[in-house]
């Protein structure tokens, strides 16, 4: 499959700086966005470790055999393994980070990620930035947020729309940098030409809903136009976080194309 993407960050009205980050690395199929925490631009810091860790760990791990420092998963295929092992790999490095410097104490980031080999999908992710599938004219979340909130609605404590506007629906109950363990969902989507998908932080779905994102991405317009477009939103709304939009556009590949990308990035 042939991948189109287009990344935007913004650091929104309220922040007085951005700790999201993204990443799109078209010639091998890996596409990321990392939501860092902990103010004073360490969030920024453990973000960034984040996605150059995980991308790292696929360049050199993609084209031979690798010893894995993490169990095998046999009931997935092994560019997902690959993804999972991945983020593992990047908790451990925001770790170590924050070992080596007492003055990043409290840092971490939430993380999704996108990894296409052939027609199959792996998304992993670890906290609330999520992932979705627009697909003829439906918007499905790929991800399941990993905090306090959802558990409750998962339990039947609080409707949908009571989490939306709970005071606690920011608190994540896994992030990277967290625990000295992280567990770390993963998916397989197979992929169809005229597919969107969207990796976003929480900074876009705080401000936007679903029918929002759905409608915005409806419109037909070019992947630029729809993220600067959600990223708007999102502001126009109070834009009370950091927002980061990556885009992903699926079609056939044809003879001779080679992978076309764009790369925005807005502060």
């Amino acid at each position: 499959m042939r991948v189109r993407a287009c990344g935007v960050s913004d650091v929104g009205l309220a922040r007085a700086h951005n700790e999201d980050t993204f990443g799109l690395d078209h010639p091998r199929g890996l596409f990321v966005v990392a939501d860092g925490m902990g103010g004073h631009s360490h969030g920024e810091v453990a973000a960034q470790i984040a996605v150059d860790a995980i991308r790292d760990f696929i360049d050199k791990s993609l084209d031979h055999d690798t010893t894995w420092p993490f169990v095998y998963d046999s009931r997935l295929l092994r560019h997902s393994n690959l993804l999972k092992t991945a983020v593992r790999l990047a908790h451990d490095k925001v770790l170590r980070a924050i070992r080596d410097d007492r003055s990043l104490h409290g840092m971490g980031t939430t993380v999704v990620g996108f990894f296409l080999r052939g027609s199959v999908a792996a998304v992993a992710h670890v906290g609330d930035s999520r992932a979705y599938r627009f697909r003829n004219g439906t918007l499905d979340q790929l991800t399941q947020d990993h905090t306090w909130v959802h558990e409750q609605v998962v339990a039947g404590f609080l409707s949908k729309e009571q989490a939306r506007a709970h005071p606690l629906k920011n608190v994540v109950t896994r992030a990277l940098g967290g625990e000295s363990e992280v567990v770390v969902d993963v998916r397989e989507v197979e992929v169809q030409p005229g597919d969107l998908y969207l990796l976003c932080s929480d900074g876009l779905t705080t401000m936007l809903g679903d029918k929002d994102i759905k409608e915005r991405l409806g419109k037909g317009r070019t992947l630029e136009e729809a993220c600067r477009g959600l990223v708007a939103d999102a502001n126009a709304r109070g834009g009370f976080d950091n927002v980061t939009v990556v885009l992903l556009g699926i079609e056939e590949p044809e003879e001779g194309d080679e992978e076309e990308e764009d790369e925005t990035e807005t502060e």
